[in-house]
């Protein structure tokens, strides 16, 4: 439809929020059953969660969002000067 989003429930409050409004974060998760037998199960993934814009300031996600941007952008710098 047009001019309507999805909405997503933040996961810190459980407010609805429109998709386009809200912050997504990938929220990485790692699960082992930590035996010592080689029946040990492990496993890595990425989740991604969306908050609401004032959960997003209290937790201060917009602050690690600005630094791992600013931090690709020297990044790429780096390899065009070489």
């Amino acid at each position: 439809m047009r001019g309507r989003e999805t909405l997503v429930i933040c996961e810190s409050c459980g407010r609805k929020v429109p998709r386009n409004k809200g912050v997504s974060f990938d929220k990485s998760i790692s699960f082992n059953t930590e035996l010592k037998t080689g029946n040990d199960v492990r496993f890595f993934g990425k989740r991604k969660i969306y908050y609401c814009i004032s959960c997003a300031k209290h937790r201060k996600i917009f602050e690690k969002k600005k630094r791992l941007a600013i931090k690709q952008e020297s990044r790429q710098n780096n390899i065009e000067n070489i």
